[in-house]
């Protein structure tokens, strides 16, 4: 395997320290980043990519060597392995880098961290993992005449061939085999993933956005046992549901979150959890959603399984249409008003589903106006990931505007309609809500000009005072309306 590596001269040379990609330079891996960049941006090369697979390995990832917004500066790099490799040029070794990724990606990262004397990689051909890699390096440099620094299993091999093995990230079972080599041990210092880094990956704080499955029970005013045992659990699968598909979307915007100011800290983005391990969280949550809703009902499973599709759907091509994006996403948060009355059996009101889309369509415009006020402020050129211009500031904004006050008119539409006398004894009470949603939606506007509002507005309003004490109000107003 020809490789700049095997041009070094290493004659009189202190021993060189050769040094993991994957997993070890940095907290991810290629392979994953890759597959799902291409299939973010052509889903339809699903197909070419699984016949490439029939190839190999190595044909694979040639097949994926090349996406489109692959920026090595952004990668997760391990601050112990950097520092390890300074420490090494400080001391006059050669250092080097070996992976099982391909030779195009591996070649970047080098020049771009400036620090490898050489470097070895997987090609069209061969695929540079496990007993190819030791071959290798043996070849190259002599066995137990370099140190190895690597992460998992594939790096065994490698580690038998080393004078002296780094670890980092090592799982127990890997650990524990590397204890019986001939040969020095350094495991290096990591940061281990807690609890709350894994609640952060599933977003549960954004589970308070399923509660919109309640409403249903609520403004039919059924609040029997059964009605609301029913709703706990369609509560339940829509978050785990919904779970695995923030994750499904956080592996395609890998790319994307890294260069932005908050989603930076993700962690699979971060390089906080490994990638194999939420892609083997998405089946897990998504089987165990299916479970729990079709111990609901039938119906309700049909519900949950349209919004999986819908929203994964948006993860790989809605969210890069212009205008489409936002009505998929007033669609993503009524069909959670939709679920919770096929749950509860509940006849849903048109007049409840019409004010949903409209008072929703506004919160994802003013997600739109908000990132691109981010992106304004900061200088940065027109998204890539999204169809639009940092110059539609101002047109979003209206549109905002014009579908939150749709909502308002919707609801006075209500109010005054025949329908609303069958369930409440004292209607016009509930008119005192319609000013406390005209201050809402203007409030929430002129807070996001002021970029004051998060990223996600839902989720701003959650946490925001006067949004929950404006709840309060209304939930008061509509009980004394009964």
């Amino acid at each position: 395997m020809e490789t700049y590596a095997d041009k070094a001269v290493l004659e009189g040379k202190k021993r060189p320290l050769v040094v993991d990609l994957d997993g070890t330079l940095i907290a991810s891996d290629l392979l994953i980043e890759t597959a799902f960049s291409e299939l973010g941006q052509r889903p339809h090369s699903l197909v070419e990519i699984l016949a490439a697979l029939k190839r190999g390995k190595a044909a694979v990832k040639h097949r994926l060597c090349e996406p489109i917004d692959f920026d090595p500066s952004t990668l997760p790099y391990d601050p112990e392995v950097l520092a390890l490799i300074q420490q090494a040029k400080a001391e006059g070794r050669q250092v080097y880098l070996a992976s099982a990724s391909h030779e195009k990606l591996v070649g970047r990262i080098a020049d771009h961290l400036g620090a490898f004397d050489g470097w070895f990689a997987t090609n069209a051909t061969a695929n540079l993992a496990g007993e190819k890699k030791a071959k290798k390096l043996v070849e190259v440099f002599g066995e137990k005449s370099f140190d190895y620094v690597g992460n998992d299993a594939a790096d065994l091999p490698v580690w038998q061939k080393a004078a002296k093995a780094f670890a980092i990230r090592a799982p127990a079972g890997v650990r524990k085999k590397l204890v019986g080599r001939d040969g020095e041990i350094e495991h290096l210092p990591h940061t281990r993933p807690t609890w709350r880094t894994w609640a952060r990956m599933l977003r549960v704080h954004q589970y308070a956005k399923n509660a919109l499955i309640f409403v249903p029970l609520l403004t039919s005013h059924l609040l029997t046992a059964g009605a609301i045992a029913h709703a706990l659990m369609a509560f339940v699968a829509f978050s785990l549901c919904a779970s695995s598909v923030y994750i499904l979307n956080d592996l395609v915007d890998l790319q994307d979150d890294r260069r932005h100011r908050t989603k930076c800290n993700r962690p699979l983005a971060c390089g906080a959890i490994p990638l194999m391990h939420g892609l083997i969280a998405i089946p897990l949550l998504f089987l165990s959603a299916i479970a729990l809703a079709s111990a609901v009902s039938l119906s309700f499973l049909g519900v949950l399984l349209g919004y999986f599709a819908l929203t994964t759907a948006y993860s790989f091509a809605l969210k890069r249409m212009m205008i489409v994006d936002v009505i998929t996403l007033a669609g993503l948060y009524s069909a959670r008003v939709f679920g919770g009355a096929v749950a509860t059996s509940v006849v849903i009101s048109e007049w409840l589903l019409a004010f949903c889309m409209m008072i929703f369509m506004s919160l994802a415009l003013i997600k739109r106006y908000v990132e691109l006020a981010g992106r304004r402020d900061a200088n940065l050129p027109d998204p890539t990931s999204r169809d639009y211009k940092n110059s539609d500031l101002d047109i979003v904004a209206a549109l905002a505007a014009g579908a939150g006050f749709n909502a308002v008119t919707i609801f006075t539409l209500y109010i005054s309609s025949d329908a609303v006398n069958q369930l409440y004894t004292r209607p016009q009470i509930l008119w005192l809500v319609g000013p406390l949603l005209m201050y809402w939606i203007a409030r929430i506007l002129m807070l996001a000009s002021r970029r004051l509002v998060d990223d996600d507005p839902v989720v701003f309003a959650i946490k925001d005072k006067v949004s929950l004490g404006i709840v309060g109000l209304t939930a008061l107003f509509i009980v004394a309306a009964i």
